[in-house]
């Protein structure tokens, strides 16, 4: 006789009261909320993912007015013999890989000058988190036309055949230079419209429209400069940029022709805020150019398109 065995009946949970159900929907929404913001808070993990380019810990007032930034840097020299196109320089990179790969600068000096009279720039901006290429160009007494042109050829040569063009995003360049090397980084932008950021430092050039320029550009003049006034150098520089143009303009108080020759925290600050916003598109960095800085110590005039676009 075949025999059954009694199972114990289903157990049943009951059925959650409609308040309780009410409440477990409204702590799945808070949780949510919680995630996304997270997610957009500065500094967050998300919020680094959602934009890939940004390097170092979150810029403060003291860090970007620092003569050294977060990154270990070193350097390697190019000689003339090897360059082609610009008359050598000296690389500045951060030591680094653990962040992939880095935007990068290249730096230009004035009439008459060497690398040495911007060289300051180069570990300043590389620890910072930018591969930065201070050059030599062909003569001393180039002018800003063909330096120009070296700066572009600094640039293909840094990311195509120099011994760190793997640290290196080709698509994330930029440009600036001193003087004639100022002139010469408008001249760059004009004929490379994908560079990312333009930086002339007391420009001179006798091309003194720039409506063509699609490249965002710091145009940074001296209130005692005599060589290249701002009134007929750097003033008709930033006035003539398009109106659509993320431009800005910033005037040194009590500063020469040849203040960008010497380690100046200024000069550093914007350059570097300007270099982190457009290069890296991090927009860490907007703080310090938006809204527009007031005129301090060291700040004769600034002047600029808040908030920015690009």
């Amino acid at each position: 006789m075949q025999q059954h065995r009694l199972l114990p009946a289903r157990q049943h949970s009951p059925r959650p009261s409609r308040p309780r159900r009410l409440t477990a929907l409204l702590a799945s929404a808070a949780a949510t909320a919680g995630l996304l913001l997270t997610a957009l808070a500065p500094g967050s993990q998300a919020a680094v993912a959602a934009n890939p380019y940004e390097r170092g810990p979150a810029p403060t007032n003291a860090s970007i007015e620092a003569s050294r930034g977060s990154y270990a840097t070193s350097q390697t020299s190019v000689s003339s013999l090897v360059a082609s196109g610009f008359g050598g320089g000296t690389i500045y990179y951060p030591t680094s890989t653990a962040d992939g790969t880095f935007g990068a600068v290249v730096i230009s000096p004035g009439f008459t000058a060497y690398q040495s009279s911007i060289a300051w720039l180069g570990p300043r901006l590389a620890s910072q988190g930018f591969v930065v290429f201070t050059i030599d160009t062909n003569t001393t007494l180039d002018q800003p036309d063909s330096r120009g042109r070296q700066l572009l050829s600094a640039l293909d040569y840094l990311t195509q055949r120099s011994s760190v063009r793997t640290r290196v995003d080709a698509t994330r360049l930029g440009v600036m230079g001193h003087s004639m090397g100022g002139g010469g980084s408008l001249e760059a932008a004009k004929s490379r419209t994908s560079l990312k950021a333009a930086i002339p430092l007391t420009g001179w050039n006798t091309d003194k429209t720039w409506p063509e320029l699609r490249t965002p550009t710091l145009v940074v003049g001296a209130d005692g400069d005599t060589v290249a006034p701002v009134a007929t150098h750097s003033k008709p520089f930033y006035e003539s940029l398009p109106g659509s143009l993320d431009k800005a303009y910033l005037e040194l108080r009590g500063a020469s022709h040849f203040t960008p020759n010497s380690s100046d925290t200024t000069i550093a600050k914007y350059s570097l805020s300007w270099l982190k916003r457009f290069i890296d598109n991090d927009t860490r960095y907007e703080q310090f150019l938006c809204p527009i800085p007031r005129p301090s110590l060291t700040i004769a005039e600034y002047r600029g398109t808040c908030p920015h676009t690009s």
